[in-house]
């Protein structure tokens, strides 16, 4: 990366970390020296012509903040993404709640400011998910709403090697019951970004997604994914599932105290719910030290007004901390 920061007067350099891990995010400070160009332009300037030295170190670090470059407003950013030379994917058969700006651009997830949102790596459910993922900060939180980051190779290896070998063999099977317009969650025609059921019945079957309309128009997902994944570029093996994330093991204790007894011997009826794929109970001693390592491993950063955060979705997975006032993020995801 020297050589880029000889290119734009560019400063590496870090910040404290929660979790002692320094290097992730690895961070790129626009240098005040560079002041004739925007710092939209000063960003594509860099991104176009120290493309292969960006790529090197997200393939190292897993996630680069750029600051100081000023994408500070929906219009500014989705200038910076059509321009990325990235093909574009929308957040088809995705699970959280969102708005789909245009341009290739989304809100972050909307789930209400309290909540925390588990580490994950975006769409690892599904048959195809995003390769890297963007996020730029328009409105920075007024406390809180961190964007914590965990190395998906660094939770592999730091997991029981028991856990990690019965998910590897059974693998993880997803259950979603997505209602058609009035109940919880997401209605299939949000998920899906369409109205006709024919591409939703194209889009399960060609994802080996097993699918079942209901007489009351409601839609029931049944998908078994591998628990780990092998990235294309590094080879290396990393922890990439939501079974944590999708058992309702997840909620405050009396949440899920309440749905497990409202839901007894007819769990795979929840929204969302997962066991091994072949069926059985993960147990949740399992889950309660996925999430325990997890909280060990991961790292924070806090937002500024004009940040942008690229990750590298199969080696970071990501979350969201509970926050006060306004926050918005804005995302976009692209397939390399």
């Amino acid at each position: 990366m020297q050589e880029a920061n000889t290119v734009l007067q560019l400063e590496r350099s870090r910040v404290h970390l929660k979790g002692g891990a320094e290097d992730v995010p690895v961070i790129l400070d626009r240098s005040s020296a560079d002041s004739e160009q925007s710092g939209a332009e000063s960003f594509l300037e860099l991104w176009a012509t120290r493309r292969d030295a960006l790529d090197k170190m997200l393939l190292e670090h897993g996630a680069t903040l750029f600051r100081g470059f000023d994408i500070s407003s929906q219009e500014i950013f989705q200038g910076v993404v059509a321009q990325l030379k990235e093909k574009l994917v929308d957040y088809v058969d995705g699970d959280s709640p969102r708005t789909k700006i245009g341009g290739g651009v989304y809100t972050s997830t909307e789930y209400e400011a309290g909540l925390f949102i588990p580490l994950h790596n975006e769409l690892s459910y599904s048959a195809c998910w995003p390769a890297r993922l963007f996020f730029c900060c328009v409105v920075q939180p007024e406390q809180g709403g961190q964007t914590p980051l965990v190395s998906s190779r660094a939770l592999l290896e730091a997991l029981p090697a028991d856990i990690v070998n019965e998910f590897r063999n059974k693998k993880v099977r997803y259950v979603r019951n997505l209602h058609s317009g009035k109940g919880t969650g997401k209605s299939w025609q949000e998920t899906f970004e369409t109205t006709e059921r024919d591409e939703v019945d194209r889009y399960t079957s060609a994802s080996d997604t097993q699918a079942r309309w209901n007489a009351d128009g409601s839609l029931k997902l049944v998908a078994i994914r591998p628990a780990t994944a092998v990235h294309p570029v590094t080879g290396q093996e990393v922890w990439f599932n939501q079974a944590d994330q999708f058992h309702p093991s997840s909620l405050p204790p009396e949440m899920f105290e309440a749905i497990m007894e409202l839901y007894e011997g007819c769990e795979d009826d929840m929204p969302e719910y997962t066991t091994f794929g072949d069926g059985g109970a993960i147990p949740l001693q399992y889950l309660d030290v996925i999430r325990a390592t997890t909280r060990k491993l991961l790292v924070t950063f806090d937002w500024r007004r004009g940040d942008l955060l690229m990750v590298d979705n199969m080696l970071i997975a990501h979350g969201r901390m509970p926050f006060r006032g306004e926050r918005k993020i804005l995302v976009a995801m692209t397939a390399r």
